[in-house]
């Protein structure tokens, strides 16, 4: 293992009777990287995420966790890494307030102020069983930050939240990254990887597809920006300007197709003939476009080590 990687997986499987989960899986997360795993539904994320914790015995491969083995020194690795899973759950009686004095280690951090952060600071004596989904959700962040954890492993971190939830608990994962906190981010929400992680894994069937970071896996597979709008200008001055692969005319509106440097410069090209319509769209490639289209794409024989590795 690297001696900046924070998790190093090597040739991991598992398996549920026939039923090959994980399949020979490489992966490298390193130090104070937010890393995250993307797929479809039964892709193989969260089994992989629940054997880099030891909560899975896997059937085959090595993992190490800040060095550590996973299955071997549980106890060690309790201390350094915090986690909020898809399936956790509490005693229904057991208050907000005691979740924090029961999970708080010597140095943990100020239970309220992470209440208060996440806005439940009025829940403090409410039970468990009393907590609504988005307000449990929160409650598994907080104790996931509350001992000052070196890698943080989130899984469906932001499902059931409202719009206004999912920003903070955003700008807390854009602050544990700027206070070194690695960060291992299982999620089907597509913008939240955008806007979060500096490399994502796209998985399929417990194998790797394709990784780097999100701008890297749109301009790989998503194709092309386009530009549409109505205008007198002939077609043929815009098929010159850097990044246009084509042009198309279709009923009366001009459509650009193109790397998303090519809108920048048909926006200026319309500012300079003085012709600047009042009907232009763009449409950009995004994450999803880009999953969708490897999801659709032939499986790799042999996911290269350099597609997972830092």
């Amino acid at each position: 293992m690297d001696i900046t990687s924070v998790i190093s997986v090597r040739r991991l499987r598992k398996s549920y009777g026939d039923r090959v989960v994980v399949d020979g899986l490489d992966l490298d997360v390193g130090d104070g990287e937010v890393v995250g795993l993307i797929g479809a539904n039964g892709a193989g994320k969260t089994t992989t995420v629940e054997c880099i914790q030891g909560l899975r015995r896997p059937d085959a491969g090595t993992i190490r966790v800040l060095g550590l083995d996973p299955a071997r020194d549980a106890d060690r690795l309790r201390r350094l890494v915090g986690s909020q899973l898809q399936d956790s759950a509490l005693p229904d009686r057991l208050r907000v307030g005691e979740a924090i004095q029961l999970f708080a280690g010597p140095d943990a951090r100020d239970g309220d102020e992470l209440l208060e952060r996440f806005d439940l600071i009025a829940r403090r004596r409410s039970p468990f069983a009393g907590l609504s989904g988005g307000e449990r959700q929160r409650l598994f962040l907080v104790l996931a930050l509350l001992n000052r954890p070196r890698l943080v492993i989130l899984d469906e971190l932001t499902q059931g939240l409202d719009p206004a939830a999912r920003r903070n608990v955003w700008a807390a994962v854009a602050q544990l990254q700027q206070e070194g906190t690695t960060v291992l981010l299982v999620t089907h929400e597509l913008e939240e990887a955008e806007v979060l992680c500096g490399r994502v894994i796209a998985l399929r069937a417990g194998r790797v597809l394709d990784a780097g970071t999100p701008r890297e896996l749109v301009d790989r597979h998503a194709g092309w920006a386009r530009i549409a709008f109505t205008t007198n200008a002939r077609p043929e001055s815009f098929r010159a300007l850097p990044g246009v692969h084509r042009v198309e005319v279709t009923d009366g509106r001009t459509v650009v197709v193109g790397e998303r440097a090519a809108i920048a410069h048909v926006g200026a090209a319309l500012v300079a003939a003085g012709a600047v319509p009042d009907d232009l769209t763009v449409e950009q490639p995004d994450l999803e476009d880009a999953l969708l289209q490897l999801l659709d794409s032939p499986s790799p024989a042999t996911p290269s080590r350099e597609l997972v590795s830092p």
